[in-house]
């Protein structure tokens, strides 16, 4: 944890919870889950510096997966966390989960949603912080696995804020899931999708022009398309860019090449958030830091990002995350 104080209050709209656990509480639940782990827990769970590819980055997050299989432990994960952004100087943060990954031992997905609702609650009101929910369709699943996880967003209205796609840009396309998403648009569900970081620049015309997406994931590789930032300006959507995790996977070569702050200066909507924390091991503190080392910044462009993110943010405070409770 970085001892920094924060210098302005900050949000985050880009947060994987199973990529985001603490290890120390990876290794409690295996033990009380009668997990075996057959390496020390940082190894399980925090990714190399370099993976070079997005599916090996995700292989990090199998472990805190294996154990968020009970209602309990995605509620103490997502509790942990709204302390977690806390610390870190985050006044609101968005959370994103898939819960049909979460049926192993029986949950179904009213039950993990329901679970991370209360750990949210739990954390905002012992911190304060807003939280917002966010659920995952995954590309490589059916286009009704995804229905399904739509209409159980719009049931949960009240406790969900927003629906995204995630998974591999570069064999399954986003179109597949179009019917997903357009439930969501009709119920006034507001969508971000995850493209542009394995493919390129048509991967998020797909998501913008068939999926409707008003925020994108990652995204760093628009810079080769010179309409589509034109684009994102015009309508305001805004990159959820992840500078460490962007490069971890190969999505850009290095954090001095990372495009952050040359599409802040062309006035792209830009935000910053960690992607996963522990996966990453990282944080908000961390990754300015590292865009100040790197690229110059100061606290007027952390400032900038921090606006821009309040403005794209699904929910301002997480007080709707009661009405259905």
């Amino acid at each position: 944890m970085s001892t920094h104080a924060a210098p302005l209050p900050r949000y985050e709209l880009h947060c994987h919870l199973d990529g985001s656990v603490r290890p120390s509480t990876v290794a409690d639940l295996a033990r009380r889950q009668g997990v075996e782990l057959d390496r020390p827990v940082d190894d399980l769970v925090i990714a190399p510096a370099h993976c070079r590819t997005l599916t090996a980055y995700l292989a990090y997050i199998d472990t805190p997966l294996q154990v968020l299989q009970t209602p309990e432990a995605l509620t103490r994960a997502a509790r942990e966390l709204v302390e977690d952004w806390l610390d870190d100087g985050v006044v609101y943060g968005e959370v994103r989960f898939a819960p049909q990954l979460h049926h192993r031992r029986g949950m179904t997905l009213d039950d993990a949603v329901r679970a991370v609702a209360e750990g949210l609650a739990q954390g905002r009101a012992a911190t304060g912080v807003g939280t917002g929910l966010l659920l995952c369709c995954l590309r490589h699943q059916t286009p009704d696995e995804s229905l399904a996880v739509a209409e159980t967003a719009v049931r949960h209205r009240g406790l969900v804020a927003g629906l995204d796609l995630a998974g591999d840009e570069t064999l399954y396309p986003a179109r597949s899931h179009k019917a997903a998403f357009e439930l969501a648009h009709a119920a006034g569900l507001p969508c971000t999708v995850h493209a542009g970081e394995a493919a390129g620049p048509e991967s998020m015309w797909e998501a913008i022009d068939v999926l409707g997406a008003h925020r994108i994931g990652h995204g760093v590789r628009c810079t080769a398309d010179t309409a589509l930032r034109d684009r994102l300006r015009t309508d305001g959507i805004a990159l959820e860019l992840c500078p460490t995790s962007n490069v971890q996977t190969g999505a850009v070569p290095s954090l001095h090449a990372h495009p952050a702050a040359p599409l802040l200066a062309e006035g792209v909507p830009v935000t910053i958030s960690t992607d996963c924390r522990t996966t990453s091991a990282t944080t908000l503190q961390h990754e300015f830091d590292a865009l100040r080392r790197t690229a110059r910044w100061t606290a007027t462009e952390e400032s900038r990002t921090q606006s821009t993110a309040a403005q794209a943010a699904f929910t301002r405070d997480g007080a709707s995350s009661e009405r259905d409770r």
